[in-house]
Parts: C-alpha cells; sequence; structure tokens
C-alpha cells in the first residue's frame, strides 16, 4: 500500500478478531485482515479460523501441514492492514505525535526507542481504547481505513441502521464503541440518515435557551407557597439531589455496558443513548441531550421529586426546579469540557473528563464533579499512566 502510513494495531486487539466476521493473523510484525479469504482459502476458512488473532509464521512453512506459495504470500501482501503493537512499538508509540503511523523497527533500534521513551516519561498507548493522550480524540479518522480494519461502522454511511444490522456480538461491540473517532472535518457523521438527523443534533446553546424560561417560571411557582429561605433551601437541595442523578444515570444507565442483553436492540439502544458520544466523542452537535429526550425524562423526575417530598407541593416543585437547573449545567459543562479552553479552576476537570474517554471509560463517571467518584470508588487517577502491556 504505498503512499500511506499503516496504523499500529495492540496485541489484544489483533487477537480479538478470530471470527468468520473478522479474521486477522500476523506474520512477525504484519496484521493482515484474511476476512474475505476465508471463503476462498482451498483448504477451507476453518482452517484459517484456527489461527485467527494468531501468528502463521510457522504454519505457512510447515511442511506436514503445506509448505505455502509465493504466491499465498502475495495474497497475504495485499491484505495487510498495519503492524502489530509489540513492546517496541508501544514505546515508539509514546514519542509520536501521530501513533498510528509508527512502522516497527528492528530489534536492536526499538531498544534505543526504548530508553529514550524512558528517560523522556512518555505516556503510553491504552490498549482499551487506542488512544495515546487527549489529543488523539481530535485526530481525523481514515474511514475507509477504519472500516476495513475494525469490519464495524462505516462513517460515510447512517450508523443506526448499521448498529441494527451489523449482527455484532456484545463484546465486540462494546470493544469498538468505546475506541474513538473523528469525523472529517469535526463535522457529524450520519445517524439517521433521514428526516429525523436534525433531531439527533443539538447545539449547547439549545439548552439554557429553552430551559431556563422554563425553570424560572416552575421556581415562580413554587415562591407562591414557600418564604423566600425555604424556597431557596429546597431549590438548592435540588440542585445538589442532581449530581447524584448525573452519576448514577452515567454509570448505571449510560454506562451499563457489562449487563446489557447480547442482542441488537439492547445494543442499538445503547448507542443512541450514550455509545455514539463514545465513538464521536468530539461531535458538537451530539454532546447535549435533545430536547425531546430530556422532555420524555422531565416527567419521571418531576414524579420522583413529589414522591421525595411528598409533604409539601411547593417544597417539591422548587427542588424539581434547582434540579432541572443542575441538569443544564451539566449538559453546558459536559459540552465546555470537550470543546472550550477554560479557566485554570476548570482545567483539571477538563483533563478528568477527558481521560474518562481516552484512558479508562470504566471509571469517571462525574462530569460537573469527582465528588461521588470518591464516594463510590470509580475516581481516575490523574497521576502519571500506568503502561499497558500488549503481550
Amino acid at each position: 500500500m504505498p503512499g500511506r502510513s499503516l496504523p499500529t494495531i495492540p496485541t489484544a486487539d489483533v487477537a480479538a478478531h478470530n471470527t468468520e466476521k473478522s479474521c486477522y493473523v500476523t506474520i512477525g510484525t504484519k496484521v493482515y485482515d484474511v476476512t474475505d479469504f476465508l471463503d476462498g482459502h482451498p483448504g477451507g476458512g476453518e482452517l484459517i479460523l484456527e489461527y485467527g488473532g494468531k501468528d502463521i509464521t510457522k504454519i505457512l512453512k510447515d511442511e506436514i501441514s503445506h509448505v505455502h506459495s509465493d504466491s499465498a504470500y502475495e495474497i497475504l501482501d495485499e491484505c495487510l492492514i498495519g503492524f502489530v503493537a509489540g513492546d517496541g512499538v508501544m514505546d515508539a508509540v509514546t514519542e509520536s505525535s501521530k501513533p498510528f503511523e509508527i512502522v516497527p523497527l528492528p530489534p536492536s533500534e526499538a531498544g534505543k526507542i526504548e530508553l529514550k521513551g524512558m528517560a523522556q516519561n512518555q505516556k503510553p498507548l491504552y490498549a482499551a481504547t487506542g488512544m495515546s493522550t487527549a489529543e488523539d480524540l481530535s485526530r481525523e479518522t481514515d474511514p475507509t481505513l477504519d472500516y476495513k480494519q475494525h469490519k464495524f461502522l462505516d462513517l460515510n454511511k447512517p450508523l443506526l441502521m448499521q448498529v441494527w444490522n451489523g449482527g455484532f456480538e456484545k463484546e465486540f461491540y462494546l470493544e469498538q464503541v468505546h475506541r474513538p473517532r473523528h469525523y472529517k472535518g469535526g463535522d457529524s457523521a450520519p445517524l439517521f440518515g433521514n428526516f429525523l438527523e436534525p433531531l439527533s443534533k443539538t447545539p449547547w446553546w439549545v439548552v439554557p435557551t429553552l430551559w431556563w424560561p422554563v425553570i424560572s417560571g416552575v421556581t415562580y411557582i413554587a415562591s407562591q407557597g414557600l418564604s423566600t429561605p425555604a424556597l431557596a433551601g429546597y431549590w438548592v437541595f435540588g440542585l445538589c439531589f442532581w449530581t447524584i442523578i448525573e452519576y448514577v444515570l452515567h454509570r448505571c444507565l449510560f454506562h451499563l455496558d457489562d449487563h446489557l442483553p447480547n442482542n441488537r436492540v439492547a445494543l442499538t439502544l445503547h448507542f443512541l443513548l450514550h455509545g455514539i458520544h463514545h465513538y464521536l466523542p468530539m461531535d458538537k452537535y451530539r454532546l447535549v441531550m435533545p430536547p425531546t429526550l430530556f422532555a420524555a425524562l422531565a416527567a419521571p423526575f418531576w414524579k420522583f421529586a413529589h414522591a421525595v417530598l411528598f409533604h409539601n407541593w411547593y417544597a417539591a416543585t422548587a427542588a424539581y426546579a434547582g434540579g432541572v437547573f443542575g441538569y443544564t449545567l451539566y449538559d453546558m459543562t459536559h459540552y465546555f469540557l470537550h470543546h472550550q479552553k477554560l479557566p485554570p479552576w476548570y482545567q483539571e476537570l477538563k483533563k478528568y473528563h477527558l481521560k474518562h474517554h481516552f484512558a479508562d471509560y470504566q471509571n469517571g463517571f462525574g462530569v460537573t464533579s469527582r465528588f461521588w467518584d470518591r464516594i463510590f470508588g470509580t475516581e481516575l487517577e490523574m497521576g502519571p499512566p500506568k503502561v499497558v502491556k500488549t503481550s
């Protein structure tokens, strides 16, 4: 493939591609996608699948089985998609601003890079997400290469029906949806591909424009039955209570991940609710909740507030207003953490949230605060990242 740099692929990722839907093999450091060759293999596709995700150097030269001809290697050359990110490559990646364009070097050279990388204390590539730093989240993805390599979603086509019709196993889906991509030019990739498309996109300013007048009106109604101190107290209670709702929603609904049923209905709903955000984290029009979705959630929240504060309708209404205001702060904060340069006191929160995306999506569920992460033991470590071993 002249003229184009090929990506490095973590060893764990190569090993995961071992089915008839997506089959990789390696020869040394080279990774080949042989999925399309399964049906055409003279010995049958099942023989290739035995070595799916594994190195085939020895079996190609095995005299008892079958010594493969030069033509077999020529076919493989056409299937080359990248290089396995073994220890030497991973160390080389730590030095590069384009980690997926690293080409493996001979062991002697890799050793030199390893020492240099250790001396400079660079950050490693995270095997779970394929990211090295937060900046990688906005590295533009080549849709053609990405689809050929991962056999997941084609960014140039409507995504939702691809998830619905993809027949993906849950494990493969979760692995892929948490490997961030960045659509060309920072635009939004097509989700529905029809008249519903505009409903899936929401500029951040819609949130305060639409909901703050509603909050003001609900607060005024609550004030008719409460003194000013009581109104303020219940309103602030609702605002604070929102933070635990934010945490629970993010952890127990949006990241239901391991508890998802292994069927296309569950995977498609997951993708709609939050999967698309981890798949395309820098899509600025899918960072805040669409008004139609929040309107659907607003009714249960109203019932919940009045169930908790059943003794006083006005108190429950004030708390509800404060809670909805908390939601608007959450949505706007979420947008700013991804797309705005923030004042110093917010920078650490930005680093914290972006690390949830590029390093560890199974922790760090607080967006406006790390408080509940500390309470429930899901706080991200913000020191130097641990080196990820890939073999």
